[in-house]
């Protein structure tokens, strides 16, 4: 089965666009599913052929008394219901033995919003005019100005930003590219950065990236989340507040505003508009302040 799920990953690398990090996330999920058909068959490898749903269903048990999330299991099933769809559409097997098995549902959670003052608390965290300090006030400009991803961020070269019409191109999921906008603010943090850009490493030739290390190479977004979490620390800001936090942050500020919910899923590149929805319970003081001056059985 080992060389079916390198087909399959190629399949979704070349056909369908999957960047390097869901790729990775599907091969892990797959792995471990082939692990534990081994193990439990206390075989060394075992063909697609020789699966069925039970087998399926046995393997989110084990995942649910590891107390594994819904979400990560939900997720899993998924992988595992997508590799077994090629398989059949590929005929390497007669039927798909996952569409027998239902995604466990979703716990719904709220997403962690920053107020506007601790945005800006943790914009100006970086202090002083260095070439680093410069890079990632920058960063957290653009990602509260864009609410664009983190590896979206990263994946930006010098030439996708439109500096006078301020707005900068994104490739996100399935390479799908879409225009973001950016205000004033974003706009000036990135011109100081882009005078500086070259002195964060002094004698080496940067890259195309936008945003670069102290080796002149791209910043990965592993550093981008440490950069957020040294700043979120000197601010003194809720515990637990990822870099994810300035994109739910940048929609509910948004919705609040009274931007469509329509637009907003545009920005943030969702597929689809139920993922944008999500947002909207967020916004519920505003709700309830509305429907007390409007509702005339309110008070």
């Amino acid at each position: 089965m080992i060389a079916l799920t390198r087909l399959f990953l190629k399949y979704l690398e070349n056909e369908k666009g999957y960047s390097p990090q869901t790729l990775r996330a599907y091969q892990s999920d797959l792995r471990q599913f082939c692990d534990f058909l081994c193990a439990q068959r206390h075989a060394s490898h075992v063909e697609p052929n020789e699966v069925d749903h039970i087998a399926i269903r046995d393997f989110l048990g084990m995942l649910h008394s590891q107390e594994r999330k819904k979400s990560t299991a939900g997720r899993k099933v998924a992988t595992i219901r997508s590799f077994f769809k090629f398989l059949h559409q590929e005929r390497y097997i007669a039927s798909n033995p996952a569409k027998l098995v239902s995604t466990p549902r979703k716990e719904i959670r709220v997403p962690r919003v920053l107020q506007p003052e601790e945005i800006t608390a943790l914009i100006e965290a970086p202090a002083g005019d260095s070439p680093l300090a410069l890079r990632d006030r920058a960063i957290l400009e653009l990602l509260y100005a864009t609410g664009m991803r983190v590896s979206e961020l990263t994946a930006l070269s010098h030439d996708d930003v439109h500096w006078d019409e301020r707005f900068v191109r994104v490739i996100g999921k399935g390479r799908k590219e879409r225009i973001i906008p950016f205000g004033s603010k974003a706009k000036a943090a990135l011109r100081s950065y882009g005078g500086v850009r070259s002195q964060i490493a002094p004698g080496k030739l940067p890259s195309a990236a936008l945003f670069v290390n102290k080796n002149g190479t791209r910043l990965s977004s592993r550093s981008v989340g440490r950069l957020v979490d040294k700043y979120i620390r000197q601010t003194a800001l809720r515990l637990k507040v990822s870099p994810h936090a300035l994109r739910h942050s940048f929609a509910t500020h948004l919705l609040s505003a009274g931007a469509d919910l329509r637009v907003i899923q545009e920005l943030l590149g969702h597929a689809s508009l139920a993922t944008t929805q999500r947002y909207t319970h967020v916004s519920m003081e505003q709700l309830q302040a509305v429907y007390r001056k409007a509702h005339p059985k309110a008070r």
